[in-house]
C-alpha cells in the first residue's frame, strides 16, 4: 500500500461498516475497551498481592518449609521477571502489535497462575513466579500504552488511570480471597495452592475479552494498514472525527520516519535529556523505597507481627485494600485539582510520618492489647494518602516527561529501574522483620520517605496543565525556566 497516501481509495474501500458491526456508541465501545484491557491490570494487582497472606501456608514446615530468605524469593522473583518483562514488553508490543501482545501475556498469566499453584518444591515456585513476573512487568507497560492509543486526548488521563484502579482492585481481591480461604480452609495446609490457581480466571476472561478487541489505530497506522485503522477509530470516536486523527496520526508518523531510530546514547550525550532519564528513574525508585509494597506483599506478616493471630491477620489486612480501591478514586479527583508536585509531596509527607509512627509504637506499645489495632490503623492511613496521592502520579509523570521520539525507551528504562528497586525491597523485607524487627525496619523506610521528598521538591518538575510540547520546551530550556513552577 502507498503509505504517502492514508486516506486513499483503500481506506474508502473499508468505510462501510458491516452490518454485524458493533452498534455500541464510541463512548460505549471505548468503555468495554478499557474494562476488559485492564484485566491485564487486574491480574498484575492480584498476583502481586496474592502472596500478601499465602505467605504464611506455604511457608509452613509440612509445606513448602520456607525461611525467611526464601520467602523474600519466592515474592520478589516475580518482582525481577516484571523488571525484565516491563524492557520486553514495549518492545514486543511495537513488533506484534499491542493487542496481540496482551493476549500473549494473558496465556502466559494462565500457565505460570497454575505451575505457581502446582509448584512441588520452593525452587520450582520460585521459577514460576519469575515467569509469572514476566507477564505482570509486560502488562505494566502494554496496557497503558494500548489504553493511550485507544483513547481520545482529553479523557486519556482519566482511562488510562482507570488501569491503576484495577491494579489495586485486584489487590485487594487477593486480600479478601485469602481472608476467605484462609478462615474456612485454614486447617488444610495447601489452601494456599487455591489462593495462587484463581489467579487463572481472570486470565481467562483476559484472552477471551481481547479475541473481539481491535488493534491499535497508531500501531496500525506504523504498518501501513489505514484502513483497518480508520475503521477501529470510527467505533471509538465519532464519524467526522476518525479521518482527520489518522491523519494527524499519519503526520505525526511520517515525521518520526525522517528521523534517526532512538538509541539509549542520546540519554549519555544530551544534557537535557539525560536529566529527565535521572528524574524518571528517581521518580520510580522513591514509589518503592518508602515501603509500600512491604505492606501490600506482607501486610499480613505484619499484622500477625504486631499480635493478630494468622485468622485475624488475614481479615484485618483486606482493610488495606479497601482503603487502597477508595483512595485511588479519590485520587483520580484530586489530579483534577491539584498540581502533580503538590499531591506527591502531601502523599510523601504524610506516609513518611506514618512510618515513624509505626517504628514508635512498636518500641514504646508493643505491650498493649490495643497495639495490633494501633499498627492495623496506621497501615491503612500509609496506604490511603501512598495510593490517594504518590501513587497516581508516579506512572503519570513518568508518562509524561519523556519526548515522543524517546518515550519508549524512556519509559522502559525507567519502569525497570523501579521494579529492581521493588525487587530489592520485596527480597529484603522478610530478612528485615526478621533479623532487626519491626520498628527498626520502618524507621528505615521514614528515612526513605525523607529522602523521596528532598528529591521531589529539588528536581520533580510540574507537568500539569501543559501540552507535551509545552514541556519538552521547558525541559530543553531548564537552565533558565524553573520547570517546577506551573
Amino acid at each position: 500500500m502507498d503509505n504517502q497516501n492514508p486516506l486513499g481509495s483503500n481506506v474508502k474501500q473499508q468505510e462501510v461498516q458491516t452490518p454485524n458491526e458493533s452498534k455500541r456508541t464510541p463512548k460505549a465501545y471505548l468503555r468495554m475497551i478499557a474494562l476488559i484491557s485492564t484485566f491485564g491490570g487486574l491480574l498484575f494487582g492480584y498476583d502481586t498481592g496474592v502472596v500478601n497472606g499465602a505467605l504464611l501456608f506455604m511457608a509452613q514446615p509440612d509445606q513448602l518449609n520456607l525461611t525467611p530468605f526464601k520467602e523474600g524469593l519466592v515474592a520478589s522473583s516475580l518482582l525481577f521477571g516484571a523488571a525484565l518483562g516491563a524492557v520486553l514488553g514495549g518492545r514486543l508490543s511495537d513488533r506484534f502489535g499491542r493487542r496481540k501482545n496482551i493476549l500473549y501475556l494473558a496465556c502466559v498469566f494462565f500457565f505460570a497462575a497454575l505451575g505457581c499453584a502446582l509448584a512441588p518444591t520452593s525452587d520450582i515456585m520460585i521459577v514460576f513466579r519469575f515467569i509469572l513476573g514476566l507477564a505482570v512487568g509486560g502488562a505494566s507497560v502494554t496496557v497503558p500504552t494500548y489504553l493511550a492509543e485507544m483513547s481520545p486526548a482529553e479523557n486519556r488521563g482519566r482511562v488510562v488511570t482507570q488501569n491503576e484502579l484495577m491494579i489495586v482492585t485486584g489487590q485487594f481481591l487477593a486480600f479478601l480471597m485469602n481472608a476467605i480461604l484462609g478462615n474456612i480452609y485454614g486447617d488444610t495446609g495447601h489452601i494456599w495452592r487455591w489462593m495462587l490457581a484463581i489467579a487463572s480466571i481472570p486470565a481467562v476472561v483476559l484472552w477471551l475479552g481481547m479475541l473481539v478487541l481491535p488493534e491499535s489505530p497508531r500501531w496500525l497506522v506504523v504498518q501501513g494498514k489505514f484502513g483497518e485503522a480508520l475503521n477501529v477509530l470510527k467505533r471509538v470516536r465519532e464519524e467526522e472525527r476518525a479521518a482527520a486523527e489518522l491523519k494527524e496520526i499519519q503526520e505525526v508518523v511520517d515525521a518520526e520516519a525522517h528521523l534517526e531510530k532512538a538509541s539509549a546514547k542520546e540519554f549519555a550525550v544530551t544534557p537535557w535529556i539525560r536529566r529527565l532519564l535521572f528524574i524518571g528513574i528517581g521518580v520510580g525508585i522513591i514509589q518503592q523505597i518508602t515501603g509500600v509494597n512491604a505492606i501490600n506483599y506482607y501486610g499480613t506478616q505484619i499484622l500477625k507481627e504486631a499480635g493478630f493471630s494468622m485468622q485475624a491477620a488475614l481479615i484485618a489486612n483486606t482493610a488495606n485494600g479497601v482503603i487502597s480501591v477508595t483512595a485511588t478514586l479519590v485520587g483520580m479527583w484530586l489530579l483534577g485539582k491539584l498540581g502533580r508536585r503538590t499531591i506527591f509531596l502531601i502523599g510523601l509527607t504524610m506516609t513518611t510520618i506514618t512510618q515513624c509512627f509505626i517504628g514508635v509504637f512498636s518500641m514504646t506499645l508493643s505491650d498493649q492489647p490495643f497495639f495490633p489495632y494501633l499498627i492495623l490503623s496506621m497501615t491503612v492511613t500509609f496506604m490511603a494518602f501512598q495510593q490517594g496521592c504518590s501513587a497516581p502520579i508516579t506512572w503519570l509523570i513518568m508518562s509524561e516527561i519523556f519526548p515522543l521520539r524517546l518515550r519508549g525507551i524512556g519509559m522502559g528504562t525507567v519502569v525497570f529501574f523501579s521494579w529492581i528497586a521493588n525487587f530489592t525491597v520485596g527480597l529484603c523485607f522478610p530478612v528485615f522483620l526478621h533479623g532487626i524487627g519491626l520498628s527498626q525496619t520502618f524507621f528505615i523506610f521514614a528515612f526513605g520517605g525523607l529522602m523521596a521528598i528532598f528529591f521531589v521538591a529539588k528536581w520533580l518538575p510540574e507537568t500539569k496543565g501543559r501540552t507535551l510540547e509545552q514541556l519538552e520546551h521547558c525541559f530543553r530550556n531548564y537552565k533558565t525556566i524553573d520547570c517546577r513552577k506551573l
